[in-house]
């Protein structure tokens, strides 16, 4: 082999050919270089501490000047504009799309007021305006406990720590207005020093401790499902541990299926409300979704609630969690498209078509249990004894549980279709027998006619129906947002002043 400078000395063109390789060789290795390096000062900045606060700071503000792309990405929240077939960021007056639940909450908060809810960042915001929450003039007044906030704010784990959990959960809910004003965010999730996920709710914990489990044994995977399931759970307000104090418990003594928890609530005779129709003793599903979850195929296959509905992006070379929580249906390609193969119409109508086929049969229990409350309201005009309405009233509670539980879960008619059909058709077998029993009672007291289907074709008549005097709840509503939430606002800036953050 000729040695290369005889070759170039023969042709000259070949050393400027291997001058220009060179080059170009040289050029390209100095670009990766480069972008090596502007990776390394990316990393550094954005996980090199801009501030340093504590565990109970709670607002998502400070903490996003040391995670700048989670704290824009949360932000996203307030986004209302993508809407799917039935749900989506949008908010939705429920109430005016089914007039029927006015009737099936009747004498309960809901049939107020019932807007399916806006993304995270709106937390607080919403429940200020609903007006389940009433329109309190003062501290002491309003028909709702202080508990109600419990799931609102990262100002929850914070009180709990300065006053106690007792101490939070006392009082009426306009006693906490001043001091819960910041939205769901960082401080519910994450620990400060480690960001790892933690638990900020000791009913969960707790719990986990009543099934004989520790929390603290969860996996990583498993945390990115546990820190919703804070939240996003079944539960009730148990007044019997502290006296003047309602707390959060979760009812999973039993177990975390539908019949289980039925059972927990029914051997220690909870209601939510007495039903202002029928008379029955009530139970208001919460928002079971953890539960439901768990029914599923994705629980089984170990996909946790982030993975659809929080997934990882990558920005700058940085992989991150996108922390604009919303439905999976409007980041198909980051959230189903990850595994599954499909086009993404074809994975949209796939939920769409399990979503219809629930809701059609839950749309007809609806229907039957409106008229199993009407009927029991004219059992009772026709002078029906309480021994010969109980087990009657308690059909109705174990339909109307199944129903709402089928319904509060948001997103259970995806999660875990099975489990969902089942239930709603549990409760049309236990409406339905409600109902031959109120034939029975009839037959006994001479009545042999149709009680008349009412017309609540509206939001409107539906609540004149059950004599909800609307006029007076919006102008209470509007004279506490006038009056009292400025107030609230202003206390609150005061006191945040002064938080103490080091730079």
């Amino acid at each position: 082999m000729k040695p290369i400078q005889e070759s170039v000395g023969k042709k000259p063109m070949l050393g400027w050919l291997i001058f220009l390789v060179t080059l170009v060789v040289v050029f390209l290795l100095g670009l990766l270089a480069s972008s090596i390096m502007e990776r390394r000062a990316e990393s550094v900045y954005a996980y090199t501490p801009q501030v340093e606060h504590g565990q109970w700071e709670p607002r998502n503000e400070v903490w996003g000047e040391n995670f700048p792309r989670e704290f824009e990405s949360y932000y996203n929240t307030a986004d209302t504009t993508f809407r799917s077939k039935y749900n989506g960021g949008a908010m939705i007056d429920m109430l005016e799309v089914d007039p029927r639940l006015v009737v099936l909450w009747a004498g309960y908060g809901f049939a107020k007021d019932y807007n399916q809810g806006r993304g995270h960042y709106y937390a607080v915001e919403d429940l200020r305006n609903t007006l389940r929450t009433g329109g309190p003039v003062d501290d002491k007044t309003g028909p709702m406990p202080s508990t109600c906030w419990t799931c609102k704010s990262p100002d929850v784990p914070r009180l709990m720590n300065e006053i106690g959990v007792a101490e939070y959960y006392a009082g009426k809910w306009s006693s906490k207005g001043h001091e819960v004003v910041n939205p769901i965010g960082c401080a519910d999730c994450h620990d400060s020093e480690t960001m790892n996920l933690r638990i900020s709710r000791p009913y969960l914990i707790e719990a986990f401790e009543r099934m004989g489990k520790d929390i603290n044994d969860a996996t990583h995977q498993e945390m990115r499902s546990l820190v919703c399931a804070q939240c996003h759970v079944e539960y009730y307000f148990n007044k019997n541990r502290v006296k003047g104090s309602a707390f959060v418990q979760l009812p999973w003594d039993k177990g975390m299926g539908v019949e289980e928890m039925e059972e927990y609530y029914d051997e220690m005779e909870f209601k939510d409300w007495t039903h202002a129709l029928s008379k029955a003793p009530m139970l208001k599903a919460q928002h079971p979704g953890y539960e439901v979850y768990l029914k599923g195929i994705h629980a089984d296959r170990g996909v946790s609630c982030a993975d659809c509905h929080m997934p990882y992006k990558s920005e700058g070379g940085q992989k991150f969690t996108d922390h604009h929580i919303q439905s999976p249906l409007n980041n198909v390609a980051n959230s189903c498209q990850v595994c599954h193969r499909e086009e993404t119409d074809k994975l949209i109508q796939n939920v769409y078509t399990r979503q219809d086929q629930i809701i059609h049969n839950r749309d007809k229990l609806e229907e039957l249990l409106v008229r199993a409350h009407v009927e029991a309201k004219k059992a009772w005009d026709l002078g029906a004894t309480e021994e010969e309405m109980k087990p009657i009233l308690m059909g109705i509670r174990h339909a109307q549980w199944r129903w709402d539980y089928a319904a509060a879960s948001h997103g259970g008619s995806f999660h875990a279709p099975t489990e969902i059909g089942r239930i709603i058709t549990t409760g049309v077998e236990r409406v339905q027998e409600a109902r031959i029993a109120l034939v029975r009672v009839f037959h006994k007291y001479g009545f042999t006619g149709e009680v008349p289907y009412p017309d609540i074709t509206t939001k409107a008549k539906a609540q004149e129906f059950i004599g909800l005097p609307m006029d007076k709840l919006n102008k209470e509503k509007e004279t506490f947002k006038k009056n009292l939430v400025p107030e609230w606002d202003k206390k609150a800036k005061e006191r945040e002043a002064t938080y103490q953050v080091k730079m």
